[in-house]
């Protein structure tokens, strides 16, 4: 490549507005109809739409893993600087292989969505539920006392043991979900894949204990991690006091 060609300036990325407006359409994402198509606004709107759609889940509207992972991490960087206290639950469908396996992968679908919708159902607007990966969903609950914690996971359990999920033929199907809780530790700078471990491993508990059913991890025994103790002291004026 002559010097002249490295020199010269990439051409700006375009929006493809037409594959743009599919999308959106096939998502069911309205766009202004008082604002002329091409205008300023209209194409404010296009590139909301845009944004939103590229942080859902497409099958259930949820938060996708991206988005949680973002989140999650706002809420570790809350936490270590105001203190309050901060719950993430980790919940995955029971026996849903079996679901696939005796009314199809469509029927599956339905029941991700069914889930999905109960535990949006389940919790406040500050709250956030993420699609986390195949029948596993995630949830951020910001000042959430220990207190309430197993209050919280306990009706979430129950709202989707409860729901009758109508799949192709007009059958229906019930489901249960087993949970994991952790509490992320006040005041310090946890980490996401340790704090998502820490429910993980609760959520272990709750499938080989039976499953249909919550467990969480007490906060008096979330002892703080040597990697998380690095995080909190690693930069601090105070790491060379004895």
């Amino acid at each position: 490549m002559s010097a002249r060609a490295a020199a010269e300036p990439k051409p700006a990325p375009t929006l493809k507005l037409q594959v743009a407006l599919q999308l959106l359409s096939q998502a069911g994402h309205p766009l202004p109809t008082d604002a002329p198509q091409g205008s300023l606004r209209w194409l404010q709107a296009v590139i909301d739409g845009l944004c939103d759609l590229s942080s859902r889940d497409v099958l259930t509207g949820l938060s996708n893993r991206r988005q949680f992972e973002l989140a999650i991490t706002r809420e570790i960087d809350r936490v270590a600087r105001a203190g309050e206290p901060a719950l993430v639950l980790m919940v995955d469908i029971d026996h849903f292989k079996k679901v696939n396996d005796t009314h199809g992968h469509a029927a599956g679908d339905e029941v991700i969505k069914a889930v999905g919708q109960a535990l949006q159902d389940c919790v406040r607007p500050m709250d956030t539920v993420a699609r986390f990966g195949g029948e596993e969903f995630a949830i951020i609950l910001p000042n959430c006392p220990p207190a309430f914690g197993q209050t919280v996971a306990e009706r979430i359990r129950l709202k989707v043991q409860r729901r009758a999920i109508t799949v192709a033929q007009g059958v229906d199907v019930g489901v249960t979900i087993s949970i994991g809780g952790a509490f992320v530790p006040q005041w310090v700078r946890s980490s996401a894949p340790l704090w998502i471990e820490r429910a993980d491993q609760q959520l272990y508990r709750a499938k080989t204990e039976g499953r249909n059913r919550a467990c969480l991890e007490q906060p008096t025994v979330s002892l703080v991690s040597a990697e998380e103790k690095g995080l909190l002291f690693g930069t601090s004026q105070f790491q060379d006091i004895e």
